[in-house]
This record gives C-alpha cells, sequence and structure tokens, in this order.
C-alpha cells in the first residue's frame, strides 16, 4: 500500500525548522520545497539521503527491428548495455561524480549477455512484439515485468538505499512513450511525438504517421493495457518498481521522457506514487515538458538534457542532498544567536 504524504502530522514543523534558518523566508527557494517533502517522505524533521542508487532498465521493442520510427539500429540497446558495464557511458562518469550506486538490468534485451557481476539478468523475452501488428507484450508477460521491477527494487532497498533514481535504455522507447503518453494525458499523440535519438523532420512525420496508426488499431480500455500494447519490458519492469518503492517511502528521482511515462501508468494505477517522485530535469525531447505540465510539477535542473540513461537523476542527486543538509546543519537564529526581522 501507498501512503499519502499529504496533511503529514510534521509537516507544521518541518516548515518552522526550515522558517528558522539564519536567511530570510524561501530564500533557499527550491531547495526548502524538497527539504520539506524529504521530511514527510521519510516522517521526520532530520531527513537523509542514504546510499543513493540509479537503476538503468534496458529493452528492446518490436518496432524498432523496421528502422521507421528509430535512427539508430536496434543492436544499439546492447551495445550501450555493454557500454555501462564497461563504465563509458554519461550515466557511469555522473554515478561516479556524485558517488551513486549504478545498477544495470536486462529487462528484455534482444541479445544473450554473459555473466556480469553488475548486470541483473530479469529478462522477460527477447524484446517486445511489433505493436504495429499486435500487442507489445502477453498480458502475462506484462504483470511478470512489473513484478520484477518490485523484486528489484526491494533488494536496493534491503541494501539500505533510501534513495533511487530510475534510467533506461531502448531503441525506439520514445515511440512506446509517445504512445503511453498520449493514451494518459489524452494529448494527441503527434503532439507528444519528438525526434527521439535524432530523426530529422521528414523521419519525425513519418514516425507520427506510424504511431497515429497504432494508437488507433489498439484502443485500450485501461493504462495498463496500454503499458501491455505499446510498452517496453523496461518501461514496465520501472512501473512496478516505482510502486514498490513509493510502498517502502523512498525518494525516488525521476529521469526523462521514457521515465516519466512509465510513471503516468504507476500514477494511474495509484495516484500517490506521486507524493514520493521528484522530477530531476525538463529534457529537450517535445513531450517531456507537456508530462512535466500535465502533472502540474517542476523540474530541479533545467540543463537541455535528450539522453536518459537516468543521467539527470543522477545530476540531480547533490541538490537533494543539499536540502537534507541545510535543514539538518544550518543555524537557526536562535542557535547563532542572530536576531530575525521581528
Amino acid at each position: 500500500m501507498i501512503k499519502s504524504t499529504s496533511n503529514h502530522p510534521l509537516e507544521l514543523e518541518l516548515q518552522n525548522k526550515i522558517n528558522s534558518k539564519t536567511k530570510p523566508q524561501g530564500a533557499l527557494g527550491k531547495l526548502e520545497t524538497i527539504a520539506l517533502r524529504l521530511g514527510k517522505i521519510q516522517h521526520t524533521l532530520t531527513p537523509e539521503i542514504t546510499q543513493p542508487t540509479v537503476v538503468v532498465f534496458a529493452g528492446d521493442h518490436g518496432i524498432a527491428e523496421e528502422g521507421e520510427v528509430n535512427p539508430f539500429p536496434q543492436e544499439v540497446t546492447s551495445q550501450m548495455v555493454y557500454n555501462f558495464l564497461s563504465g563509458g557511458a554519461a550515466i557511469n562518469v555522473f554515478s561516479k561524480t556524485n558517488a551513486i550506486a549504478l545498477k544495470i538490468v536486462d529487462a528484455g534485451v534482444k541479445h544473450d549477455f554473459t555473466f556480469h557481476s553488475n548486470l541483473w539478468d530479469q529478462k522477460v523475452a527477447m524484446g517486445t512484439k511489433n505493436y504495429r501488428y499486435e500487442k507489445a507484450m502477453t498480458k502475462k508477460e506484462c504483470s511478470i515485468a512489473m513484478e520484477r521491477g518490485a523484486i528489484i527494487v526491494q533488494k536496493v532497498f534491503d541494501n539500505g538505499c533510501n534513495t533511487i533514481g530510475f534510467g533506461e535504455m531502448g531503441i525506439g522507447n520514445t515511440s512506446a512513450a509517445a504512445l503511453l503518453m498520449s493514451y494518459v494525458t489524452k494529448i494527441p499523440i503527434e503532439d507528444c511525438v519528438g525526434a527521439g535519438t535524432g530523426l530529422h523532420s521528414e523521419g519525425i512525420l513519418r514516425k507520427k504517421e506510424i504511431l497515429k496508426e497504432v494508437f488507433a488499431k489498439h484502443a485500450p480500455a485501461s493504462a495498463l493495457e496500454a503499458l501491455q500494447c505499446f510498452g517496453g519490458f523496461e518501461i514496465a519492469m520501472m512501473c512496478g518498481a516505482m510502486l514498490k518503492a513509493a510502498a517502502l517511502q523512498m525518494v525516488l528521482l525521476i529521469d526523462g521522457f521514457i521515465v516519466n511515462a512509465a510513471l503516468l501508468v504507476a500514477k494511474e494505477l495509484h495516484v500517490e506514487v506521486l507524493d514520493y517522485c521528484f522530477f530531476s530535469h525538463c529534457s529537450n525531447e517535445q513531450g517531456h515538458r507537456k508530462v512535466l505540465e500535465y502533472l502540474n510539477v517542476k523540474p530541479i535542473l533545467e540543463l537541455d538534457l535528450r539522453l536518459g540513461e537516468g543521467t539527470g537523476a543522477a545530476l540531480a542527486v547533490p541538490i537533494v542532498k543539499a536540502s537534507c543538509d541545510f535543514l539538518n546543519h544550518m543555524a537557526s537564529f536562535e542557535s547563532a544567536k542572530v536576531s530575525d526581522k521581528t
């Protein structure tokens, strides 16, 4: 069960503690908002970030085999997983910069990986089916993916982590995200579609045409069915992982467009999940800003990123940590013997 943090009994005490620090009220801007929410999530006046972890979920999409909605070939998904494992990707660099644990999950890559200590094999199948012709996954496959996402989060939590960032890798997954976004938000699919990994203008128009056909073909009756029709295994696994993380009262750092699409489905299943989410950044993928506007949330950072991998989540960790630190260690007017304005 996911508990709502609204009307939290500690909210007034937390706000008074924030206001009592040696600064004008509101002078730390978003840091004050973050600190207040962290205290409510963790049910304490002294919140902390422990063993922050970014989990990158990787999966392949049947639609990508055709190459019409993605400029990069499907094989890039497995190649990038190897890049993650060898430490060469942006998420590796940023995780190291900010002392973040990094875990890579094979949710459904169309490739057989050899054993690697930092690769969690949770493969549901060798990629999803092509949703131009049939549902991307069966009802059972979707359920298995969500259950495995929950298991992964439980393992991370049991290792002492209370703050989890979500990342993804999957050629073609911006198309899946656009379809899910359109279903949940009711924004026309053509207004949800962007360049993805770098389509030119003609490619974007073709992508819109294909996804309009796909959306009309399936006409799902629920968010869960939409996930089954359009999603990737990495998206379904993230959805289950987010719900479990919120149930464990963890801090959720939401990354870019694809991660937000997984959250949209999770929100339809349990709206309280939003109480535990911090939106790390706003990307240059056009649908991302519209999702944030739909959810009525503000991102922590705006760096014009358009990468995925959990990079925005990793870059936001120091800001979240700083919010805890000022609340816990900054002097109050009383302790510092500084007169306030009254």
